[in-house]
């Protein structure tokens, strides 16, 4: 059977696509040694982009721990193994601050975090596919494989990838697989960066990759740890109890580094907020409080409630006025959704980059809304539109199972 049938068998069959066999697999494939780093990261010194990716575990810790970085020039693919013995990273760390080589991701929020955390900063210049995916017609968060197989034809690997990437040795197949995240993203990033410049959209994406380079967005304050908790209604002693006990326990799960609920649950949180305990005695009547009453937590979380008791109600957190909200009209609203998913379709962009259905809400009721939709491209592509959609000015229709949009007189 000649390469050509095999390809199409293993299409129809929906198997693996895999970017190098495993009996091709090159011996440097795998670094380990400070030898081999700053060989690799020599060659690709003066390179336009480098595509790179990561494996790490966070099952057991709150920071997740870096097992594996993987870094394609489009020719040439390594893995490096940050695990390896006496192996210095600094060379690579200064490859990724060279401001000469855009460093592309897919969804690498978690990757960027784990950059932070061992290089103390952030890659830079930096590009995401998946962000870029939302002007070129692929969803609001496609995922990688679906992207590969969207752009270039081809199935992921997906038999390496709920592996323990902290185990050594690897195996042949797990560095293939690992490989293959960088040598698919590296033959994406151009086609994708070509498109979006040929729809003249490059800085569409302005305001995302902003967030996406902030190191702001990979950082948990202790002070704001309690916005992650899902809560309905609290007064405002038990919600200075909830913030207070949130950010203890940011902080004793960071210096612990293991994970928030490892520490105390957030239902056990809320219920202690609640109730404020007063007594040692009292923690039994806590759900899942770690230890009971002779729990380790017993006395600090103690502290804590009798801290904010002392608090004076003029600088507890304001709660906001429950009265009945003003809803805009159904009508506008269905109207806007109706005209935000023929915009989008009509330019082959995600929902979300316009509108969240918040801003909608806003747009429906004041045509100054101070939402995205009503600035910059966002304002040309769909806002002004929308505010003639409300005036009267035009309506919409439907011929041919499509909408249109038509002037109105």
């Amino acid at each position: 059977m000649d390469h050509n049938q095999t390809k199409n068998s293993r299409a129809k069959r929906n198997e693996p696509d895999n970017s190098i066999p495993l009996e091709k697999l090159p011996p440097d494939a795998l670094i380990t040694t400070n030898a081999g780093l700053s060989r690799v990261v020599e060659e690709f010194r003066g390179k336009p982009f480098l595509a790179i990716d990561t494996e790490f575990m966070r099952e057991r810790t709150y920071y997740p721990q870096l097992c594996l970085i993987q870094v394609g020039d489009g020719t040439k693919a390594v893995a490096i193994d940050p695990l390896a013995k006496n192996l210095d990273l600094e060379p690579l760390w200064s490859l990724m601050r060279d401001e000469s080589i855009i460093k592309v991701f897919h969804a690498g929020n978690q990757d960027m975090e784990i950059f932070l955390n061992e290089m103390g900063g952030l890659p830079s210049p930096v590009y995401d596919t998946q962000i870029a995916g939302l002007v070129c017609g692929h969803g609001d968060q496609i995922g990688y494989d679906s992207l590969v197989k969207s752009i270039l034809g081809k199935n992921v690997d997906k038999t390496s990838r709920f592996t323990d990437w902290s185990k050594r040795p690897l195996t042949d197949r797990q560095i293939s697989y690992a490989l293959d995240d960088v040598i698919y993203l590296a033959q994406i990033y151009p086609i994708m960066l070509d498109k979006i410049a040929t729809e003249n959209r490059t800085n569409w994406l302005d305001e995302e990759f902003k967030k996406f380079s902030d190191t702001a967005t990979y950082i948990t304050k202790p002070d704001d740890a309690w916005k992650r908790i899902k809560i309905r209604h609290l007064k405002a002693p038990a919600l200075m109890r909830l913030m207070q006990l949130a950010a203890w326990r940011e902080i004793e799960a960071q210096s612990r580094n293991v994970p928030r609920n490892r520490v105390i649950r957030d239902e056990t949180l809320i219920d202690l907020a609640g109730t404020a305990p007063k007594t040692t005695s009292e923690f039994s009547k806590i759900r899942n409080f770690p230890g009971g009453t002779d729990g380790k937590f017993v006395k600090p979380v103690l502290k804590i409630i009798q801290d904010v008791a002392s608090i004076p109600e003029s600088e507890l957190p304001v709660i906001p006025s429950r009265g009945k909200p003003v809803r805009p009209p159904q009508a506008v609203m269905e109207l806007l959704r109706v005209l935000l998913k023929y915009t989008t379709d009509h330019h082959n962009i995600a929902p979300r980059l316009i509108a969240s259905s918040d801003d909608l809400e806003l747009l429906a009721t004041d045509d100054d809304a101070p939402i995205r939709a009503l600035q910059g491209w966002r304002r040309e592509v769909f806002g002004n539109t929308a505010l003639k959609l409300k005036s009267g000015e035009i309506g919409l229709a439907v011929k041919n199972g499509k909408i249109r949009v038509i002037e109105l007189s």
